[in-house]
């Protein structure tokens, strides 16, 4: 009896180029995540220009990666999450309207876990302002801290529905009552 062809050097060619693509995403996503790390803290120092521009190199070097759909959210989530984050704080620092989800293109689970990082550079950013006396804006991050964390707290899933977003929203909650205690002890 002769054996029938199954196609197993055509799956294997299949692999071997999704293989090719997750290697890509898994070397260029630690650049990609210190991009977004060197973005955030030139706002805090005040470099808004360079920061933009860190955005759209981060910008292209995530529109380079291979696209494979839902297989690669996995890889892909962390550092959209922290493009988030980015974005988020840029917009808070030109005192701009933060973006929505529809607006950074990224799925609604990327989103919230990237704004429940985003109130801890609103925090830092804070006391940043406490220090150098500017009540005014440390009240505006202050702000925007409470703002956001209000709408999350509403925001319920499981863990296999949401991953890491209760505790990521806990973390938020614990930020937001530091930064309310700093500014009443800078206040007094």
């Amino acid at each position: 009896m002769k054996t029938q062809q199954l196609g197993i050097g055509a799956i294997i060619k299949e692999l071997e180029k999704k293989e090719e693509a997750h290697d890509k995403i898994i070397s260029s996503a630690r650049p990609l995540v210190r991009k977004c790390a060197n973005c955030i803290r030139m706002l805090h120092c005040g470099e808004i220009e360079n920061a933009k521009k860190e955005l759209a190199s981060l910008e292209k070097g995530i529109s380079s990666l291979p696209k494979g759909g839902g297989s690669w959210e996995y890889l892909l989530s962390p550092i959209m999450q922290e493009v988030v984050e980015a974005k988020l704080f840029l917009a808070a620092v030109e005192k701009k309207p933060l973006p929505d989800y529809k607006k950074l293109k990224v799925s609604p689970q990327v989103f919230l876990l990237g704004l429940c990082d985003a109130i801890g550079e609103f925090r830092r950013q804070m006391l940043e302002e406490l220090k150098a006396g500017n009540e005014a804006n440390a009240q505006y991050y202050f702000s925007l801290m409470n703002g956001v964390y209000e709408q999350i707290s509403v925001v319920r899933f499981s863990n296999s529905v949401l991953p890491n977003f209760k505790r990521k929203q806990d973390v938020a909650r614990g930020q937001v009552e530091m930064a309310r205690s700093e500014l009443l002890r800078a206040w007094q």
